[in-house]
């Protein structure tokens, strides 16, 4: 069967058709994409600068939370060191206390020692002390009046008196009562003068000059002595030394009386050897002055081994020197001195 003419060429027109409108469809949906795609891309850019504008705003939170995280980091870096220091400081202290701990046994060691020096050399004083006394025991001894062991022949009289701590906190008041009643055995003196243990006067502008004995005189000494404070080296032998080289005359008999309760000196016999040198004997044997010595027992809070050496170096200096020693056992002691108005005064005690 064969198609007519006409037949043919409608259905090539109606062919034609359908593919017009396939091109015309596929140009559609070309259109259509086309107008579309700028509405994703601005939702996008809008998105994006959302997200943006967010991360900045993280980026300050985090650059905040950074700096803070500086500043703790730094004071803890800080807060560390301060800390190393301080351990550093203690370890030092626990080097210290452990070198005071050590210096301290080694110091206990050294107490040992030198407590065992000490005794053997008050052992060998002791055996001294007898030895010098024994000889000077059998030295020929001038005949002089006396009163209760004291030779009174002398016409002018020289009190030395040890002016430390220990005699004026307290043996002071019995020490201005003794040197009252040495001066009652003298009636009468030509002259008198007062010293501390150095040599230096009681009464200032004196030296090299003796006062004249009077009442008033005595009562003044011993007002003068309740306020006398002065330097003491507890070291009688330089102060018998200054006053025999300033006071002494071939014309005059002086007595001197020494009043203390220690010696500090480096030696006894270094000090018995000084005053003998210059306080030298004549031809009959009478040394230039007499020294005579009052020992005061311990005071509160003094070492042992100063007053017994001061009892030793007197009362041997007392046997070469034509004198008397006398040590006293039994004095007044004081509670409390206190200074009122610039005088001592003893307030209670025995």
């Amino acid at each position: 069967m064969k198609l007519k003419r006409r037949d043919t060429e409608v259905f090539s027109l109606s062919f034609l058709d359908v593919i017009c409108c396939g091109f015309g469809a596929i140009i559609l949906l070309l259109v259509l994409s086309e107008f579309g795609q700028p509405l994703v891309i601005e939702r996008s850019r809008q998105d994006l600068e959302s997200q943006i504008k967010k991360l900045q705003e993280e980026l300050f939170i985090i650059r905040g939370e950074s700096d803070r995280l500086e500043r703790e980091l730094k004071g803890r870096v800080d807060l560390l060191a301060r800390e190393r220091q301080n351990l550093a400081k203690v370890a030092g202290d626990v080097s210290s206390l452990r070198g005071q701990f050590d210096a301290s046994r080694q110091n206990a060691a050294v107490s040992n020692i030198l407590e065992n020096e000490l005794l053997s050399a008050y052992q060998e004083l002791e055996a001294e002390n007898k030895r010098l006394v024994q000889a000077s025991r059998a030295k020929k001894r001038i005949a002089t009046q006396a009163v209760g062991g004291i030779p009174v022949d002398s016409d002018y009289v020289i009190f030395l008196i040890d002016t430390s701590g220990s005699m004026q906190g307290g043996h002071w008041e019995t020490a201005m009562e003794v040197m009252r009643e040495i001066l009652d055995i003298y009636p009468r003196l030509k002259g008198v003068q007062i010293v501390d243990d150095n040599g230096r006067e009681l009464f200032a502008g004196t030296r090299g000059r003796w006062m004249t004995d009077s009442p008033s005189l005595r009562t003044d000494i011993v007002q003068r002595m309740r306020s006398w404070r002065t330097f003491s080296d507890s070291n009688p032998a330089d102060g018998i030394e200054q006053a025999i080289k300033t006071y002494w005359s071939a014309d005059k008999r002086i007595s001197i009386y020494v009043l203390g309760d220690e010696f500090t000196g480096e030696s006894i016999q270094q000090a018995l050897d000084a005053v003998d040198r210059i306080n030298r004997p004549d031809s009959s044997g009478r040394r230039r002055v007499r020294i005579h010595a009052v020992g005061f027992p311990e005071a509160p809070g003094m070492t042992p081994f100063t007053n017994i050496r001061f009892s030793a170096l007197m009362r041997a200096m007392c046997e070469r020197n034509d004198g008397t020693f006398v040590g006293l056992t039994n004095t007044k002691s004081c509670a409390v001195n206190m200074n009122i108005g610039g005088v001592t005064t003893c307030i209670g005690g025995d």
